[in-house]
């Protein structure tokens, strides 16, 4: 994820352009100006679609994907974001998830999800989460979200 100009997480990603051929094209394009050159070594594609949600505004749609990098990948997106065209600008810094808990059952991704995220990109986070890859042993997180009801989160036990 991404910390943006505005100080509330979410990921990289903006609106299509008339030079943009399709909607892949259009996020190909923002993740390099946002998150530098060392995107190019790879694709987001038709095939990383996970969902779509309404935006705030009118005749906007957030289309999320999902790409799964290898660790060389994500180091070098790292190491190359605050080269990015729109690093300082539209982006402050990139942030890793905690994709664990800490004993006191509180810290680690329950703490996380208490900051502050634009749009849908907390549902988006969970979502991706939850429908990450899957193995025979599972863990299972239950957050209570304020107001009432649970989210269950679950991911591979390593």
């Amino acid at each position: 994820m991404q910390m943006r100009f505005d100080g509330r997480l979410g990921f990289p990603g903006g609106f299509v352009d008339t030079q943009d051929s399709s909607l892949e094209d259009g996020l190909n394009r923002e993740l390099r100006e946002e998150l530098g050159e060392a995107v190019a070594a790879f694709r987001v594609e038709r095939a990383d679609y996970r969902s779509s949600h309404a935006g705030s505004g009118p005749r906007v749609v957030a289309h999320f994907y999902a790409k799964r990098l290898t660790l060389e990948q994500l180091l070098a997106v790292e190491t190359g974001a605050t080269r990015a065209k729109d690093h300082g600008l539209e982006v402050l810094g990139l942030v890793r998830v905690p994709l664990y808990t800490l004993r006191d059952g509180v810290g680690g991704l329950p703490t996380f999800l208490e900051n502050s995220f634009i749009g849908a990109a907390r549902e988006q986070l969970l979502e991706a989460t939850l429908r990450g890859p899957m193995e025979p042993e599972i863990r299972t997180l239950v957050l209570k979200r304020e107001g009432g009801g649970e989210c269950f989160l679950f991911w591979p036990k390593k």
